[in-house]
């Protein structure tokens, strides 16, 4: 796709469109929403109108609906939960002369949007002619506040350019905004269709607030607005309110060479326990603060919170100018995603969109947090702090499972499976083992004991209590794990899938490591000695299937013997292949729909030889079609470890690029988190080969020859370091904190005041890897994207 055909200009540090194509606008209303983990809302423009999918969102607030099943079984959820469009408070119309201004009609003579990753703002540029020929100026930035959670400010500035010109400007709260679901699910869409009950309203002066209730989930939310205006003389001013709508309008003739200025705050708050008075009092204080802080103060805080995070999260890739937009455009949409989420999920759309219901799945600590727990370590602890105050609902799900623990869900917004699809929903257990292995990860990266004390050792302890009542000790004494699903769903209801067998294994290994550094934790959780030995028994005697005739692990027991899937007669057009033919068909064949043992080698690599890596990523590489966008992160990863360095710089550009060229065709519905996350991956644990095994901080460099050189900072036990990597060698630089113990190519060093320059091996890969037919990744060329060099003097 084309830098012209997409829309987006290449520029390290924004992301900017050119013109109005209104076709495109679900797009980029995904691409250009902004959010702090609390707050979301989606790059619709200030007017309403033209629009695509309008959203606001609040992190953790959704309504309920019936599942639908055909036929109905024990254990399947009764209940699913969806994500509401809040009240929406980014609109701000304008009329001029009495003429609406819409970007469809008149003429529009200039028109840009920015994103801004170092401002945090979105800003709009606009010139425009009315059909009857009155011209006016139109300039807006919008922020969702890192610093103020609850807060979102808009300017908005109207310049008349061809005389005095009387201007009016509306601006709203919308609640039950009518929206066109996508959903094939009719229980969906009616959960959705005017899903907010009002229950107090308030207008006066500047400032309105709006109370609503969810009819079925009974969560109450409040959205408030204030204003702050500079205009010519002979402002009038006039607010009104609704059940469902407060609207402030603003008259004022302009006069050629002056200007109209709103500046809007909005405040959002929500709970499922506190009262009417309680809500619209937190919205008032967030709209006083905000107002006291100011446009401008608020400018002020944004930047200085991204100055700290760009400190210690920045990629700097030379030589590919649209991937190093693509870096940093997922590392913003992340940051935003996590940042203040606190005691909510990070969902898989994050909060850009109303796909996957707005659920949260394992992507979040498979994929998220690994970016997370580097860059913005309280982001992850407090993702992590959701799921442990979830681990009720675990507990009682596991128990309707006929098992001990808990079993987390493999999709959910409040923390109780909603999955209508049981193989997933029911049989995915290595989500448990996921979230476990997120905990040790950070755990490790940060030494957090208070964390470990409060909420790491529970959930260790509970997961891994579901692995001890979910497998069994076989003939052989072998402890097996039958009749579950891993990673990969083309696969279901498999026996000892090696990836789960791998985490638990983990899993309980570091639970009986945990108890036993806390014991005080351990006997409040009742957690005996004789518990930790059988933990560590079945640990030492996990039952991990091997392939010795082909030199491969199986993905589960009995995967090598199936047939293998008809590529080379499957249409392409026949992909996604789950749309296209019978899940029991998909399940009996080899053919892997997203990276699933490849996953085991990366997060489990220490349990592989370096030429069982290379054995097992070539013979999956030839049965992975990536009907999922989780997969090409995780292939980047593991096809850099073997050497195979163009084909991981391949899948890194399709990870890091899936939003921004619609790789699948749905980022209307919202971003890809993981996805967005695997573009860090690629080139943290790709190109940098960083490891943490058994908390270790272990690197492996080395970078494909099309890119000239590449940086990137991690933060780790408070200490902020860098990585520099061009073709031969590698620099480490401490950046603050402590020195850093590390380990280069198996070589211990320590990262202190100096900086440590270190060589880079030379690597012999095998044979390239061969993929399905017509399912290999595009090759990246940045060639084409490089600026023009001057040519030679004469």
């Amino acid at each position: 796709m084309s830098d012209q055909t997409r829309g987006y200009e290449t520029d390290p540090w924004r992301l900017r469109w050119r013109g109005l194509a209104v076709d495109q606008l679900r797009r980029t209303e995904s691409t250009f929403a902004l959010g702090n983990g609390h707050i979301g809302i989606r790059g619709t423009l200030e007017e309403g109108e033209p629009r695509g999918l309008p959203g606001t969102y609040l992190n953790g607030f959704y309504e309920e609906h019936e599942l639908p099943y055909a036929e109905a079984g024990y254990g399947y959820p009764e209940a699913g939960q969806t994500v509401v469009n809040v009240t929406d408070g980014k609109i701000i119309r304008l009329l001029v002369e009495d003429e609406p201004f819409d970007m469809r009609y008149g003429t529009a003579t200039a028109h840009d949007r920015t994103l801004d990753f170092r401002t945090g703002t979105l800003t709009r540029n606009t010139e425009w002619v009315s059909p009857t020929g009155r011209r006016v100026l139109v300039r807006t930035q919008r922020l969702v506040s890192f610093t103020q959670r609850a807060v979102v400010a808009i300017r908005y500035e109207v310049e008349p350019l061809d005389g005095d010109t009387q201007l009016v400007l509306q601006s709203d709260l919308l609640a039950n905004e009518p929206i066109v679901s996508d959903t094939s699910d009719p229980r969906v869409a009616a959960a959705l269709q005017s899903p907010l009950a009002s229950e107090f309203s308030f207008a006066e002066d500047y400032r309105a607030v709006l109370v609503h209730q969810t009819r079925r989930s009974g969560l109450r939310m409040a959205a408030g607005m204030d204003h702050l205006i500079e205009s010519p003389d002979g402002l009038r001013t006039t607010i009104a309110v609704e059940d469902d709508l407060a609207r402030l309008t603003v008259a004022v003739d302009v006069p050629h060479g002056k200007r109209l200025q709103l500046t809007k705050f909005l405040a959002y708050g929500w709970s499922a326990q506190r009262s009417i008075p309680a809500l619209r009092a937190q919205v008032d204080a967030a709209l006083a603060g905000a107002v006291q802080t100011g446009w401008d103060g608020l400018l002020a805080e944004q930047k200085a919170f991204l100055d700290d995070f760009w400190a210690t999260a920045d990629i700097q890739v030379d030589g590919d100018p649209e991937l190093q937009q693509a870096t940093r455009f997922a590392l913003f949409h992340i940051l935003q995603a996590g940042a203040r989420g606190e005691s909510r999920a990070i969902p898989g759309k994050g909060l850009t969109g109303p796909g996957y219901d707005g659920h949260a799945f394992w992507d979040t600590e498979s994929f998220v947090l690994q970016v997370l727990t580097y860059t913005m370590p309280e982001a992850a602890r407090d993702a992590l702090r959701w799921r442990h105050s979830t681990l009720d609902k675990a507990r009682e799900r596991a128990a309707q499972l006929g098992l001990r623990g808990a079993a987390f869900p493999w999709r959910s917004i409040n923390g109780a499976e909603c999955s209508a699809y049981w193989p997933a929903g029911t049989a995915a257990f290595h989500v448990s083992a996921d979230i476990a292995d997120a905990v040790i990860r950070y755990l490790g990266a940060t030494d957090d004991e208070e964390f470990e004390r409060s909420c790491g050792t529970e959930i260790l302890a509970e997961t891994a209590r579901l692995w001890m009542s979910l497998g069994h000790f076989d003939s052989h004494n072998r402890f097996r794990i039958d009749g579950v699903t891993g990673p990969d769903e083309y696969s279901a209801v498999a026996d000892n899938n090696v990836y789960t067998n791998l985490m638990a294994r983990r899993n309980l290994h570091e639970a009986a490591a945990s108890c036993t550094r806390l014991p005080d934790v351990a006997a409040a959780l009742e957690v005996t000695e004789q518990e930790i030995e059988r933990w560590r028994d079945a640990a030492a005697r996990m039952y991990v299937p091997y392939d010795a005739e082909r030199g491969i692990h199986p993905q589960s027991e009995g995967f090598t013997e199936h047939l293998d899937w008809d590529f080379a007669h499957t249409p392409l057009d026949d992909y996604p292949l789950l749309l296209h033919y019978p899940y029991f068909d998909l399940y009996r064949r080899q053919v892997v729909k997203q990276a699933d043992l490849v996953l085991a080698l990366h997060l489990c690599g220490d349990s592989f030889s370096p030429e069982e890596k290379a054995r097992n990523f070539a013979y999956y590489e030839a049965r992975t079609v990536r009907d999922s966008s989780l997969s090409a992160a995780t292939q980047a990863v593991i096809a850099a470890e073997v050497g195979h360095l163009q084909l991981a710089y391949d899948y890194l550009g399709e990870a890091a690029l899936t939003d921004l060229h619609d790789v699948h065709n749905n980022v209307q519905n919202g971003l890809h988190m993981a996805s967005l996350a695997g573009a860090w991956l690629g080139f943290v644990a790709g190109f940098g080969g960083m490891r943490d095994h058994s908390g270790e901080i272990t690197f492996a460099p080395r970078i494909p020859s099309t890119l000239d050189r590449l940086e990137f900072r991690m933060c780790v036990r408070d200490s902020r370091f860098s990585v520099e990597i061009y073709a031969d060698r590698a620099t480490y630089r401490l950046l603050s904190g402590k020195p850093v113990e590390l380990t280069h190519h198996g070589m211990p060093c320590t990262v202190g005041t100096n900086p440590v320059t270190l060589s880079i091996p030379s690597i012999t890969p095998g044979p390239t890897p061969e993929q399905p037919a017509g399912r290999a990744p595009s090759r990246r060329n940045p060639e084409r994207l490089r600026p023009a060099k001057p040519l030679p003097h004469p």
